[in-house]
């Protein structure tokens, strides 16, 4: 079940290969987003010293959860994965051109998950393209429902 949905991540980047992480949470930030109020829209995932680390995802603390801590709602937050998949993505992030991207945050058997994928920037030509292909997709579901309808008349 998402939580959360990048939609700017597949406009900016081709997504070559999706992967799932956990994410080192404290418990107000798991109140939180489970309250809904998290987003990714401005995050990015790095790797540093042979970990994935999430920068820039902010969480809104909620009054009632935080009363004893000083929450800190863009702190950078350790991604959770095994040892072969980190080597992985460190191979293919020095190539040139690869980014982490998140997709989207979700549950799984009751733990929060990120869904980052591994991609390719976009150029401006590359996203009038797609956008011309949703448009025409649009056009063409208008105009089949529309013959649909006058078949029957």
């Amino acid at each position: 079940m998402s939580i959360i949905e990048n939609r700017k991540a597949t406009h900016d980047y081709f997504i070559e290969e999706r992967f799932e992480a956990g994410l080192v949470l404290q418990g107000w930030e798991v109140k939180a987003i489970r309250a809904g109020r998290a987003q990714i829209k401005e995050a990015y995932v790095v790797v540093l010293d042979g970990a994935i680390w999430l920068v820039g995802m902010h969480i809104s603390p909620l009054a009632s959860a935080s009363t004893h801590i000083l929450p800190d709602s863009t702190r950078t937050r350790k991604l959770l994965l095994k040892a072969e998949e980190i080597s992985k993505l460190i191979g293919k992030v020095e190539q040139r051109g690869y980014a982490l991207v998140p997709i989207n945050l979700h549950y799984k058997n009751g733990r929060i998950k990120l869904d980052f994928g591994l991609g390719r920037g976009k150029k401006l030509h590359d996203k009038r393209d797609a956008m011309q292909d949703r448009d025409w997709a649009r056009e063409k579901e208008r105009l089949m429902k529309h013959d649909t309808r006058s078949a029957r008349d």
